[in-house]
């Protein structure tokens, strides 16, 4: 797992992302404690390899959607495919309707 300090939490987090279902940037930043540092979230699940079992797939951008970087060499489509391969929908504009498939955690699931 690629873990720098303070990333930890954040990846957390990510981990208790249910299949199937997406949490946004900034709700992974809010919930880790951090919030309004979405980008940090975005720095912390670059540093995460493809095949790491942290599910980093499941972190999108605000809009829904996936947020598109030349620098992951093709591992954006990679992540639309695993998302797709869990049951998620996108729309033909590339959109995940986050009112059906955003994650909306209990205290439950933050604790354990």
């Amino acid at each position: 797992m690629a873990e720098r300090s303070g990333y930890e939490q954040i990846y957390r987090v990510v981990c208790q992302i249910p299949r199937g279902q997406v949490a946004t940037y900034g709700q992974v930043a809010a919930l880790a404690g951090i919030p309004r540092h979405a980008r940090q979230v975005g720095y912390a699940l670059y540093q995460v390899a493809p095949s790491s079992d942290i599910p980093w797939q499941r972190v999108v951008n605000a809009q829904g959607k996936i947020s598109y970087s030349p620098f992951r060499e093709g591992n954006d489509d990679f992540q639309q495919q695993l998302l797709i391969d869990e049951g998620v929908v996108f729309d033909p504009d590339g959109k995940i309707d986050l009112q059906e498939y955003q994650w909306q955690p209990t205290d439950f699931d933050l604790k354990q």
